[in-house]
């Protein structure tokens, strides 16, 4: 596992906007506990409920669409929180009334046109495990978060999910290799019970 390689992960949620006192808001989940997601054929990955616990003091913006130039929020600033819950990942976005990109994509999640979320992370601890019929699945237990975003698509194909298919791939040999050592151990065996 490559800790240097930038992830983003991505699913259609509730998020909303909302009112309070004038100030306006957009707040939803950016990520999912236990919610196993196939990047590609054969390979899963979920959250566990830990993934997050370093997290919550960390410096997170808040984007629009992964981009580096429409900052929404910053948990620095408290114009982004984020807490933890039973469910997932939950933040509420305060929107600056003079930015107008901030208040275009307010109305955009407003009007239901803009309804998806994603998060960017680097990845510190995972579990591997394989089931019966040959799936990887990968376990996600510890994580720094770096941003979350509103998004019109979100990314999955990324460099995170090509890293995920070359280790898929990198597995797929050793289990391979396994198989075959295992069965030239066979024939070993098989060979010198024959020969006595």
């Amino acid at each position: 596992m490559n800790r240097d390689i930038r992830h983003t992960r991505a699913f259609k949620t509730d998020i909303q906007t909302r009112e309070e006192n004038k100030n306006l808001e957009i707040a939803g989940y950016f990520a999912i506990f236990d919610s196993e997601t196939e990047l590609f054929p054969g390979a899963f990955e979920k959250l566990s409920r830990s993934a997050f616990d370093n997290q919550l003091d960390a410096d997170v913006r808040a984007l629009i669409n992964h981009d580096t130039t429409l900052v929404l929020g910053r948990t620095k600033s408290n114009t982004l929180k984020l807490e933890v819950d039973e469910r997932g990942l939950y933040g509420t976005i305060q929107i600056n009334p003079n930015d107008t990109d901030a208040l275009n994509i307010y109305e955009r999640v407003k009007r239901g046109d803009v309804d998806q979320c994603s998060f960017g992370f680097y990845i510190r601890e995972e579990e591997t495990e394989f089931d019966e019929a040959g799936n990887t699945h990968w376990t996600i237990k510890d994580l720094d978060l770096y941003e979350v975003s509103v998004c019109t698509f979100p990314a999955y194909q990324d460099t995170g999910v090509e890293a995920r298919e070359k280790q898929f791939k990198d597995l797929e040999e050793r289990k391979l290799k396994n198989i075959k050592m295992k069965l030239k151990e066979r024939l070993q065996d098989v060979k010198s019970n024959n020969a006595e």
